[in-house]
């Protein structure tokens, strides 16, 4: 796909757009059960579950942050699984811009010990991934946020890459810090199920500027003080709970195509609870199908004829395995 594929010119600064809603999270950070500290180099860090009892709705929150401003999570009722209540809802008018531009943790921060991939609206101003030059965004602002699914606060090298590289005086920076087994971190993680959508519609070099629109949503997990069962919930809600709708222009032909392809049990490695693939591949994410990652069913409209495609299929058997239902 060339860079110029895409219209970004009616694309806004996803930084301007989540100013308001860390304000919100920084101002109520008592009700939200948040920490809010500043770090010696004047940046801003929001514990969301380390020190922090954090809870669902700072999670939400948090996850509308990730995706630019430009996406809604809600969190409601619902009877598709039975055992598993609660669910996630998730839609951007935008999504290539929210999930892609903005959403996806496509950063990579590293400083000795310290790890995390980063997400959010940050990622825009650095630019730092192939992704932004086929996309042909950069954001402009003078403040920046980024998730880290991290239980650590990032080393004062960190800060000061994520300055450099954004262009964003540190003190006008903010972590917002949400741990895997973390309530807020189970929601924000789950809340991807759209973003891992559009992530596997991009692998599948479909055109990104033939997405028009989306929505997905999810099961709420329950968390897990274990790291890896927590992070393997957290996937599999997604890959056997999740049901992404997708808007797209184009023929018929390719959006039944992509129906087919789009869906979790498209992979070979689909059909056991993520964290035993996890661990047969030796904590490797990088032996584990890249295809695997994506919602279990897909819709499929094509604009255009009005017609829709499915693809893929709920699996509740495998969600009470993976969760740890006991009769």
């Amino acid at each position: 796909m060339s860079e110029a594929a895409i219209d970004t010119s009616y694309w806004p600064s996803v930084n301007q757009l989540t100013n308001p809603l860390v304000k919100y999270l920084v101002d109520n950070a008592k009700t939200l059960r948040l920490l809010v500290e500043k770090l010696p180099s004047g940046a801003t860090v929001i514990d969301a579950g380390i020190k922090a009892e954090g809870g669902l709705e700072a999670g939400r929150l948090i996850a509308e942050i990730c995706m630019g401003g430009l996406g809604h999570v809600n969190l409601h009722s619902s009877s598709t699984f039975p055992h598993w209540p609660w669910t996630l809802s998730v839609h951007s008018n935008n999504p290539v811009l929210s999930c892609l531009g903005s959403q996806y943790a496509g950063w990579s921060l590293s400083h000795e010990k310290f790890f995390s991939l980063g997400s959010g609206p940050g990622r825009a101003l650095a630019g730092r991934e192939e992704l932004y030059k086929e996309l042909g965004y950069k954001d402009s602002a003078d403040a920046a946020v980024l998730v880290l699914e991290s239980d650590k606060v990032p080393p004062q090298e960190v800060v000061e890459k994520v300055a450099r590289d954004t262009g964003v005086k540190a003190e006008n920076l903010t972590f917002i810090l949400t741990p895997t087994r973390s309530l807020a971190g189970t929601v924000q993680i789950v809340a991807r199920v759209l973003e891992v959508a559009l992530h596997k519609i991009h692998t599948l070099h479909f055109p990104l500027e033939h997405v028009v629109d989306g929505a997905a949503s999810a099961p709420l997990p329950p968390p897990a003080p274990d790291f890896l069962i927590g992070m393997g919930r957290t996937n599999d809600a997604i890959l056997f709970g999740g049901h992404a709708h997708i808007f797209v222009k184009g023929s018929d032909e390719a959006a039944a195509k992509l129906a087919k392809e789009l869906p979790s049990s498209a992979s070979r490695d689909y059909g056991r609870p993520f964290a035993e693939v996890f661990k047969a591949v030796n904590m490797d994410f990088y032996k584990i199908d890249p295809m695997l990652f994506s919602p279990a069913a897909v819709t499929v409209t094509a604009v255009d004829s009005g017609k829709s495609f499915t693809g893929g299929k709920l699996d509740a058997a495998l969600l009470d395995q993976s969760f740890g239902y006991s009769a």
